[in-house]
């Protein structure tokens, strides 16, 4: 039973057959065809059968084995490989139908190869994860050719493995290793000159040029013979909260990765540059009510946490409860500190209604409220209008992208810092606007 579920026979058999059908019945018009038919008939079979003798012969003639990594990065390229060795004694044709899980419904990701005796093979790919949770990886495929090419024989390794979906550390550990060699400008990371200083005083150092001579210590100089400045250090152990809404707003789709994914990666990368700036990150998120909270810290271990809470979020679909964001910022963050909110909003009307609870927030702690550009109405205003339908969808159009310019301008009139960015420059955004408080001393 086992060998013959694991035989297959390869199309070019079904035309030779096709085709002694067809001399067989010309056979009837034409009796001198029978014989030639039947001697093609005969070398058909007894190609099956030497065929079948070649592929079976050596029990074990594949190995394969796929190198899947622990766990994947949400939103981002993560390499799969495949291992393949021939172990025949000749050459042979492969197809590799390898089952991955369902979530990215792919149902060709077939690879053919040829490989001589003994001859080792690494086959690479790729999948882009847009959900985080569970992916369930199954068997590897592998239908063998001869040289003969008239049967296949199917070897399945059952390399199944249950593999967890993180938010993006690929992305995270990229920012992380562009700063170490001070190369975060190609990621779109400004170089932003500090303005004014923080008055964290670190030492009395001998003036170079370049010095502010406003930090000149008169006192020093005159002792030393020498020019000298007081240094100050910036400051640090500051709070760095990342408040994530998970309400329906941002269910919305993007790329596919919904709203709150890019949020989730945004927050993991910011909390990763503000513990190594010696900042202090914690997360909260919320909904209809608080969810998960993890309090703000920069010791070992935190950035783990951080992982493992935005691993476990979901969207709840239900409407956002603000007034219970403020109650419990109120009563739990005693110290000043930045909180960023990533939210969305589509109209004035909707942000006007939170508006009170973001003055409240920003009254105790400085406050950016981080929501997304609707770039489908983007792209709407830039292609030109023909017709009348065309013409009326973009006056609206126009009317909700302005709209998301007016709640900018009307968050900045009560001091509460905004940014609208695309979501695909989430991040980046993110970590610019991160950067350019902190030079201005103003966290």
């Amino acid at each position: 039973m086992h060998f013959f579920k694991s035989l297959y026979i390869a199309k070019v058999v079904y035309y030779f057959i096709v085709g002694i059908v067809f001399l067989f019945v010309l056979a009837f018009v034409f009796p001198f065809l029978l014989g030639i038919t039947q001697l093609f008939f005969m070398v058909l079979i007894l190609m099956l059968l030497v065929d079948s003798i070649i592929l079976y012969k050596t029990k074990k003639g594949i190995l394969c084995e796929r190198n899947v990594p622990e766990r994947l990065s949400n939103g981002d390229e993560n390499p799969i490989a495949i291992f393949i060795e021939n172990r025949y004694s000749f050459s042979i044709l492969l197809e590799i139908i390898d089952e991955i899980p369902f979530q990215f419904q792919k149902r060709d990701l077939l690879f053919n190869t040829t490989l001589k005796s003994s001859e080792k093979q690494i086959i690479e790919y790729q999948l882009r994860p847009t959900k985080r949770g569970e992916y369930s990886f199954g068997a590897v495929n592998v239908y063998v050719k001869s040289p003969i090419r008239l049967l296949k024989r199917r070897y399945q390794f059952s390399n199944e493995k249950m593999v967890a979906v993180y938010p993006s550390f690929l992305q995270m550990r990229a920012y992380e290793l562009m700063a170490i060699s001070n190369r975060l400008t190609e990621l779109g990371i400004k170089k932003i000159r500090r303005i004014g200083q923080s008055q964290e005083f670190e030492q009395i150092r001998q003036y170079v040029q370049g010095d502010d001579i406003r930090n000149i210590n008169w006192k020093a100089t005159a002792r030393r013979n020498d020019i000298m400045v007081n240094a100050y250090q910036e400051e640090k152990s500051q709070n760095v909260y990342c408040l994530i809404d998970k309400g329906r707003v941002m269910q919305m789709p993007f790329d596919g990765l919904s709203l709150l994914d890019y949020a989730i990666n945004a927050t993991l990368i910011l909390s990763n540059i503000a513990i190594n700036k010696q900042d202090k990150a914690g997360v909260i998120t919320f909904s209809d009510r608080i969810g998960q909270i993890l309090a703000a810290d920069k010791r070992g271990g935190q950035m783990t946490k951080i992982l493992e809470l935005l691993y476990k979020q979901k969207t709840r679909f239900l409407e956002t409860d603000y007034e219970a964001l403020y109650i419990y910022a109120k009563t739990h963050i005693r110290q000043r500190s930045l909180l960023l909110l990533y939210t969305n909003f589509e109209t004035v009307t909707s942000m006007r209604r939170q508006l009170p609870y973001f003055r409240k927030l920003a009254k105790d702690h400085l406050l950016m409220v981080i929501f997304f550009e609707n770039t489908e109405l983007k792209t709407l205003l830039d292609k030109p209008a023909v017709t009348t339908e065309e013409i009326y969808h973009k006056t609206i159009a126009e009317k909700y992208f302005y709209e998301k310019q007016q709640i900018v301008r009307e968050l900045g009139q009560y001091g509460i810092q905004a940014l609208l960015t695309p979501p695909q420059n989430l991040t980046v955004n993110t970590v610019n606007k991160y950067l350019e408080l902190k030079s201005r001393g103003i966290i």
